[in-house]
């Protein structure tokens, strides 16, 4: 009893049959309508270059002089005029030919050039074959360049594979250029111990799994771990992107699947690599939209993975970051039997892959990258290698000989918030606005004491389109968040609001991102996290992704979505009030603060510290002269 995945040769056949016949046909039809399109061209410039006319016209022309050149076509008189009465376009006339005994002793009396018919019936039946097969040849061949361009291929080449292959053994990465990913390596390894001593395993009974789904983020290093599995086995790898199999001809994608996997099975040991295998591998489920040619390619891709034997040691790896769409039979043990979960990096994690990628970097003796780490929780590999980069290329624009932990912050802002925007210049009220608006979110944070520390606070103008910010640095990583500490995220979000009011008496378009970030917030303490009173442990809200920022999806009715928004408004009012409560109490530290900064444009968390600090000493000493007073 054969499985109905199980790939055979009529099997394959019937499958090569129809994508040729369809082949054959579009190119039939594509040949048909270029050759009519073309024959009508020729209709319109012989229209155009060539005009009938009447007999006795053609005499008029004669007896004025008007023509210089007569050919016998057979049929017809070909007249050639002696003036031409359109621009650069050679018009000539032509009218039949008829028994006028006349007509030869005034073409010899007018002096006109007589070219007389000779009949030759061999060239012109050649010329007519040239010129009808030549528009097809060109034709043909401009339909195979476009099918070499689609396919990889010839035209009998349609589906061949795309796949690139380091067919050296090398991919010139290893485990040691991956860190941060320290359980997913660890998973990997035994794979490519089992590639290395293959005998040892099947000593015992154990099988190679056949494929292995490295799911995550993107940025998380999820292609890197298949180079390095690859590289530390020395074994040929075969990579290509899931978008590859996937063309405008039905039966293209299972082409290049097959064509791969034999190749594969040629190369073995190997391993192959597919890239967003979401691509290809999306649920049959008619929700998600039918699709022939991508449904033909999963079901090819489920064959030869079930086609693969055991002693073969060939490897599948895949990557995604959308694993909640992939379909079931693509999952299941015997074809993906290992589901790598690549991570967001945390503390420790970033401080790796801080120094891998520093390690051909020249730092100098103030760079703590423990701090960077800190600064950036939540980034990936890419993000903080693209910083390395950029505090490389800062520390040589400065003209410094190493890179100092200054240009690391910088990059890091540069990554995250965009490079200064030194040409736009505020006037002297924004300025004045936005350094309350900045100095209301820091100063709330300092005064809560379930915030995070404050790093920095400028008023320079960013290219993401920040006219100013605030960088918080935690002291320490964080993977729990209190309902305390949430609320007190919620109060600094609308602190620069609140401080716009309480100073300027009214409010401004620059609070918008803080809006939106504390309402997000409060609507997750309701619907996810179970924090609002009002629905308890009630879950009425999840993702659509777990690893893309696709937002949410309400699970309940239209009443209590209505709810929902009424409680959430309950704790952005509340939140805000509290916020205009900590201004309004510490109202000079705001206004000096604020002041500080209007002038120096950028301060540091320590200087607003400093000044906090100051202020607070000078009020309880004034507090206390008031009170001796008083007694």
């Amino acid at each position: 009893m054969n499985d109905k995945n199980t790939p055979t040769g009529d099997g394959d056949n019937n499958h090569k049959a129809p994508k040729n016949r369809q082949s054959i046909v579009i190119f039939l039809v594509f040949m048909l309508v270029s050759f009519l399109a073309l024959n009508f061209v020729q209709r319109m410039m012989s229209d155009v270059s060539s005009k009938e006319i009447r007999y006795d016209e053609f005499i008029d022309m004669l007896e004025e002089d008007k023509v210089e050149k007569v050919e016998d076509t057979g049929t017809t008189w070909q007249i050639t005029p002696r003036t031409q009465p359109v621009g650069n376009v050679e018009l000539t006339y032509y009218t039949g030919k008829m028994n006028d005994e006349e007509l030869l002793p005034l073409l010899k009396e007018k002096d006109i050039e007589i070219t007389p018919y000779i009949q030759d019936t061999f060239s012109a039946l050649v010329w007519q074959v040239v010129w009808s097969l030549l528009p097809l040849l060109l034709i043909w061949v401009a339909f195979g360049y476009l099918m070499r361009r689609m396919g990889g291929g010839g035209m009998m080449g349609v589906g061949k594979s795309k796949a690139k292959v380091y067919i050296e053994k090398e991919t010139g990465v290893t485990f040691k250029d991956v860190a941060g990913q320290e359980e997913a390596k660890e998973s990997l390894v035994e794979v490519v111990d089992f590639l290395h001593n293959p005998e040892r395993y099947a000593e015992i009974g154990a099988k190679l799994p056949k494929g292995a789904l490295l799911v995550g983020p993107p940025g998380t290093g999820k292609t890197l771990l298949a180079k390095a599995v690859a590289g530390e086995a020395h074994v040929p790898f075969f990579s290509l992107s899931g978008s590859d199999f996937v063309e405008m001809f039905v039966g293209v994608g299972a082409s290049r699947v097959r064509d791969l996997f034999e190749e594969a099975k040629k190369n073995a040991p190997c391993i192959i690599f597919i890239d967003e295998i979401d691509a290809i591998g999306k649920s049959r489920d008619s929700k998600l939209g039918g699709n022939d040619e991508r449904e033909q390619t999963l079901n090819q891709l489920l064959a030869e993975m079930d086609g693969f034997e055991s002693n073969k040691a060939c490897l599948v790896l895949a990557a995604t970051n959308r694993p909640e769409i992939l379909d079931q039979a693509l999952l299941r043990p015997g074809r993906f039997d290992r589901r790598i979960i690549v991570e967001r990096p945390d503390l420790k994690g970033r401080v790796d892959v801080l120094k891998v990628h520093a390690k051909n970097v020249r730092l100098d003796e103030t760079v703590d990258l423990e701090g960077i780490a800190l600064a950036t929780s939540g980034a990936v590999g890419s993000d903080l290698a693209n910083m390395i980069n950029e505090a490389a290329i800062l520390a040589v624009k400065n003209g410094r000989q190493a890179v100092s932990q200054k240009d690391l912050f910088e990059a890091v802002e540069v990554v995250l918030m965009g490079k200064e925007k030194k040409d736009r210049i505020l006037s002297t009220e924004e300025r004045k606005i936005v350094s309350y608006h900045e100095v209301g979110h820091a100063l709330v944070s300092a005064l809560q004491k379930d915030s995070e520390p404050v790093q920095k606070i400028t008023i320079v103008p960013r290219t993401m389109g920040a006219l100013g910010y605030v960088m918080h640095v935690p002291e320490e990583e964080k993977y729990l968040n209190t309902k305390k500490e949430i609320e007190a995220m919620l109060v600094g979000y609308l602190g620069g609001r609140a401080a716009e009011e309480l100073v300027f008496e009214t409010v401004t378009t620059g609070a918008a991102n803080d809006i939106q970030q504390a309402t997000k917030m409060a609507r997750a303490m309701v619907t996810q996290y179970g924090m609002s009173e009002k629905f308890g442990l009630m879950g009425l809200e999840s993702k659509e992704s777990l690893y893309l920022n696709n937002g949410t999806v309400l699970n309940c009715s239209d009443e209590t979505a209505a709810e929902v928004d009424s409680e959430v408004m309950r704790i952005l009012k509340e939140s805000y009030a509290e916020a205009k409560r900590l201004l309004s109490e510490n109202r000079d530290c705001l206004d000096k603060i604020a002041e500080f900064l209007i002038e120096k444009e950028t301060i540091t968390g320590k200087e607003f510290m400093e000044i906090f600090h100051k202020v607070k000493a000078e009020e309880d000493g004034y507090q206390q002269e008031e009170l001796i007073f008083a007694e």
